[in-house]
């Protein structure tokens, strides 16, 4: 009994030594794997570029778009109601501003008699339509990032299952058990899951986040909109005075 099992704990490690390290390097398994397996880490990696292409596009949006909402709080806090009227922007939430002041100089000669929280309703209505368009744009390609934080993982794991599945293959037609035959196809095929993770993590990362600042920006239009239709609202327009 002791004999066998250093013949056998011998044999296993002729097997180890047998293994080439440079044959367990990253780029020679890659090189090696099955064509589905590289369908698989291709896609993931595309994922991956693209996903990062995202994220910094929206980091600079949302940078632009709360320094934009400053400057429109800064306005309505300490500017008149003129220079609201006024109001000029490069970024688009000044279209929010401006699709109230049109319906403002717009609309009072054709609704004279209507109620001070009528016009409120009818300016802030013109200026929510204008909102939803801001929204629509500011959340463009976010639901790109959940959708490849949620099912890259899965794809890696199809990879790994698959490249399992030819390792298992392959030691049944050669009848070799030996580290040096199952180490390749079982380290390749976990390579798939890991890069489904490298891609999945950060994109479920940033979604989460740019998600929540999405929301504390659309919040915060929403404060302006009420600000400025209430102030509007208490002022005739040019039409309605002539």
């Amino acid at each position: 009994m002791s004999l066998s099992f250093i013949a056998i704990a011998a044999e296993a490690a002729d097997n180890v030594a047998v293994v080439n390290p440079a044959d367990l390097s990253i780029q020679h398994l890659v090189s090696q794997a099955d064509p589905v397996v590289k369908v698989v880490l291709v896609l993931l990696v595309l994922f991956s570029v693209w996903c990062w292409t995202v994220m910094f596009e929206k980091l600079f949006a949302m940078i632009s778009a709360f320094r934009a909402a400053d400057r429109l709080e800064k306005t309505l806090e300490s500017g008149t109601l003129e220079d609201m009227i006024n109001y000029h922007d490069k970024h688009p939430v000044a279209q929010i501003i401006a699709a109230g002041t049109a319906e403002w100089r717009e609309g009072s000669g054709e609704h004279e008699h209507e109620a001070l929280h009528e016009v409120r309703d009818r300016i802030e209505r013109a200026m929510r339509l204008e909102l939803s368009n801001e929204t629509r744009r500011i959340n463009k390609r976010l639901p790109f990032l959940a959708t490849v934080g949620s099912s890259a993982p899965f794809i890696g794991l199809f990879g790994t299952v698959w490249g399992i599945m030819n390792t298992f293959t392959g030691i049944a037609a050669s009848h070799d058990t030996s580290l040096a035959t199952v180490a390749p196809g079982i380290a390749e095929a976990l390579i798939a899951t890991g890069i489904g993770l490298a891609a999945a993590i950060p994109s479920i990362m940033a979604y989460n986040s740019y998600a929540t600042n999405v929301g504390r920006y659309i919040g915060r239009l929403n404060t302006a909109i009420g600000l400025y239709a209430g102030r509007l609202s208490k002022r005739f327009a040019p039409a309605a005075r002539a």
